[in-house]
């Protein structure tokens, strides 16, 4: 059976950028600007103030609004920064 991937920490490191943690231990630095600017869902996170307010849902990150992004497609991109990184 495949482990259910999870975030389990992510803190903010500055701009729309947070430090995320994995429950498989990958960790990388991932940019939510490319989803502000392509979905009009994410867009409150706009305001620096708010997309502060984040919080762990015990799968993701989320916002008060309900905006987040799948745990998977954020270990995706972590992990494909990692083989880009050290290739």
């Amino acid at each position: 059976m495949k482990e259910i991937i999870t975030v389990t920490n992510a803190v903010h490191l500055h701009g729309y950028t947070l430090a995320i943690t994995f429950s498989d231990g990958v960790t990388a630095e991932i940019d939510y600007w490319q989803w502000m600017e392509k979905y009009p869902f994410f867009a409150l996170l706009k305001d620096p103030e708010y997309f502060k307010q984040f919080r762990l849902d015990g799968w993701t990150v989320v916002w008060p609004n309900g905006a987040d992004i799948a745990a998977e497609t954020l270990h995706k991109i972590a992990v494909q920064k990692a083989v880009t990184q050290v290739g």
